[in-house]
């Protein structure tokens, strides 16, 4: 078969295992932003997950002359107005580690005084081609709440406090192959995954 090359628009290495293993039975070759000498970074300046997608997929398609898919994804908390969403990556500010926007998150809900912890996984995924038009963006949600504390040792972010509904145990605790089924990421990329084949079948 023949593979074509695709680009996924990420230097976060959780994000590139997560989504290298959901494509692996797709008939392309996955490279990352690491595969190119000089990439100039794309300010994710989008209102909207899906806005922040598309800037980068079509910018990062430009720059590689290849089909590049690229995902904004973030956590919406109810008791917080929905807080840290677009800005997930860069709550507790530049260059934080994942446990210290994970701190920031549990210090500002228990600030907040709501015994309300409801909150979701978004994912937007978009597909550009080469000369960076957008071709798909697909959209996944989990619902779930926040935990009392971090808890599992898998994953990245913030799946360490998310219960997803349905279950009793964080997105950290779960075996990877449940977590990718129920994901936001999952349910995302099960869509766009479908597009893709489509554009594989001759």
């Amino acid at each position: 078969m023949n593979h074509r090359q695709i680009v996924i628009a990420t230097a976060n290495p959780g994000k590139l295992r997560e989504l290298r293993t959901l494509l692996v039975d797709l008939p392309f070759d996955v490279l990352d932003l690491n595969s190119f000498a000089s990439i100039d970074p794309v300010a994710e300046t989008g209102a909207t997950f899906s806005a922040n997608a598309s800037l980068k997929a079509s910018a990062y398609a430009k720059q590689t002359g290849l089909m590049t898919l690229a995902d904004d994804s973030g956590l919406e908390v109810d008791a917080l107005d929905g807080r840290p969403g677009v800005l997930s990556a860069r709550y507790a500010g530049d260059g934080a580690s994942d446990a210290e926007r994970v701190q920031k998150l549990l210090s500002e809900l228990s600030e907040a005084g709501s015994s309300s912890r409801g909150a979701r996984f978004v994912s937007a995924i978009a597909v550009a081609n080469r000369e960076g038009a957008i071709l798909n963006i697909s959209e996944g949600t989990c619902t779930g709440r926040i935990a009392q504390a971090p808890r599992g040792e898998n994953g990245f972010g913030y799946d360490p406090v998310f219960i997803p509904e349905g279950f009793a145990e964080t997105f950290a605790e779960l075996p990877a192959d449940i977590k990718h089924r129920i994901s936001h990421r999952g349910k995302a990329l099960t869509a766009v995954a479908a597009f893709l084949r489509s554009l594989t079948v001759t």
